[in-house]
């Protein structure tokens, strides 16, 4: 269905209070998560975007298991989909290399709702448990 123009008016204020949710929600079910670029109270984000670093845990292993949970995220900007390598951007915003990888992005649109922030918040927990163990492994001592 095409938007109306009312709709079209009061779409960016509608995606920001659901992406404070979704930020909010996040940093409570993940205290380790560290949210990229301002806080949302400095009005210098976009509306429909949230974009956060899990220290510890690989995004493609976050990615899958959300994805498993019905939940769909993405480990890069959208121009580098597809591209298995950490973000240039959070490279040069001065990450390393490892805490790039663990980055997910959030993106909220038109038919997005609290049920699907509701659905993120309760799948990431265990996701992040899981991905981090992993992570873990990853640079567990090999034993010959």
């Amino acid at each position: 269905a095409t938007a109306t123009a009312a709709e079209l008016a009061t779409e960016p204020a509608r995606l920001a209070a659901l992406r404070d949710r979704l930020i909010r929600g996040v940093l409570a079910a993940v205290p380790e998560a560290v949210l990229s670029g301002p806080a949302p109270e400095t009005g210098e984000r976009v509306a429909s975007n949230a974009h956060f670093v899990f220290p510890g845990a690989q995004g493609d292993s976050l990615l899958f298991l959300l994805d498993m949970a019905g939940v769909s995220v993405s480990t890069g900007s959208a121009c580098q989909a597809g591209i298995p390598e950490p973000s240039h951007v959070l490279l040069a915003m001065g990450r390393s290399e490892q805490e790039a990888r663990g980055a997910l992005r959030f993106t909220l649109g038109r038919t997005s709702t609290e049920a699907d922030v509701d659905a993120l918040l309760a799948a990431l927990p265990s996701a992040y448990a899981q991905a981090a163990r992993a992570g873990l492994a990853d640079r567990a001592p090999r034993l010959a």
